[in-house]
């Protein structure tokens, strides 16, 4: 009988040890970063314990792999350890990185998609984006996107980012679209697109967008055409930078989207408008204003007569004049200078009665530098 207890005190004693034992590995603190103060690990779908455990010990974030696993078992939290990208501090104990595991709170990646870029862009910077997975799918359809900042973590596909990107669009455009001012020239939500796209390219001042837009609607009311420089180059070079000046030839080139030939809008969106832009053509400004020209500090000077349109540009050209080294003139065919005809030189779009351009703008892509020919 002495022998058995003493055999039970021995095996009570040992338990003990073992179970303080594992309690202070548990919780004592874990090996130091290799590098940094952190170390990032990616725990695939699916992967079980043990692999989720030699991972761990792989990425110098556990001393023992064996010793995590017994006890995340022990503690009953093998099936609450969660998928994800983490970041785990130097020095974490294992009970701190199964608490980080079972959290589930993965790192945010994040991909901006900005106002004005075309589809095609934006499908690009997600094709490329290392942190997504799987094939991107079809392009979407220009203007079918909205344009912001998205969050998303390690292994999302590239087709859901961009399902994500379509939606948004939707969701808002329908919202704005049902609370739309009334008596717009516009057939559909896809028209406002299309015009919410040219003012995107138009205008980087927000201030700005609600006036121009009034200016295009205005001129869709009577029947003038947009005649804006956005236009041209993205039937020439579909939204990508044309790198130089627009040529006068190109002014008269006939293609689906020159609103200098063509009458109403284009037959889709020029690029992605931001909500900024959207909600100014559904909401525009209450104005009269068929014409507006850059004032030469960054803005614009609007106005319902052409009279006053034309001084308005001669004024422009002279703070142009002054703003540029003399140069020889161009020709017809040599890319125009900005400003480079007013209402009194050869109407190169229009027939002599038709009505004069309400402005042209000649811009790279959003945030470059800009140059722009007005009427």
């Amino acid at each position: 009988m002495r022998r058995l207890f003493i055999l039970i005190l021995l095996l009570v004693i040992f338990g003990a040890a073992v179970f303080y034992a594992e309690q202070w590995s548990f919780f004592a603190p874990g090996p130091p970063a290799r590098s940094g103060r952190g170390t990032v690990v990616w725990i695939k779908p699916g992967e079980r314990s043990a692999a989720i455990a030699a991972q761990l010990q792989g990425a110098g974030v556990v001393r023992n792999a064996a010793l995590f696993r017994i006890g995340v078992t022990a503690r009953g939290k093998v099936p609450d350890l969660k998928a994800g990208e983490y970041a785990i501090p130097s020095g974490a104990s294992m009970a701190d990185v199964m608490g980080i595991l079972i959290a589930g709170k993965s790192i945010q990646h994040k991909i901006t998609a900005a106002e004005g870029l075309t589809s095609r862009m934006i499908y690009e910077l997600v094709r490329k984006d290392p942190a997504l997975a799987g094939n991107a799918g079809p392009e979407p359809a220009e203007g079918s996107l909205l344009p912001e900042t998205y969050f998303f973590t390690r292994g999302m596909t590239r087709g859901e980012i961009l399902v994500r990107m379509v939606k948004a669009q939707r969701h808002f455009l329908a919202e704005l679209w049902t609370r739309r001012a009334p008596g717009l020239p516009l057939a559909s939500p896809k028209e406002a697109v299309t015009l919410a796209s040219i003012i995107e390219k138009e205008t980087a001042i927000p201030e700005e967008r609600k006036h121009i837009a009034a200016v295009f609607v205005n001129r869709l009311r009577q029947g003038m055409k947009l005649q804006s420089d956005p236009t041209i180059i993205y039937g020439i070079t579909k939204g990508y930078p044309l790198g130089r000046a627009i040529r006068a030839s190109e002014v008269q080139q006939a293609t689906a989207y020159n609103t200098y030939i063509i009458a109403g809008l284009p037959p889709t969106p020029i690029c992605n408008p931001g909500k900024e832009s959207i909600a100014a053509v559904l909401q525009p400004e209450n104005s009269k204003d068929l014409y507006f020209v850059a004032n030469g500090s960054g803005g614009h000077v609007f106005t319902s007569s052409i009279v006053e349109h034309q001084k308005n540009v001669a004024k422009w050209r002279r703070i142009e004049q002054d703003m540029r080294p003399a140069a020889p003139a161009p020709s017809l065919d040599s890319p125009s200078s900005p400003a480079l005809r007013t209402t009194s030189d050869p109407d190169l779009t229009a027939t002599p009665s038709g009505p004069a351009p309400a402005t042209s703008v000649r811009r790279t892509t959003r945030g470059h530098a800009r140059r722009r020919r007005h009427f």
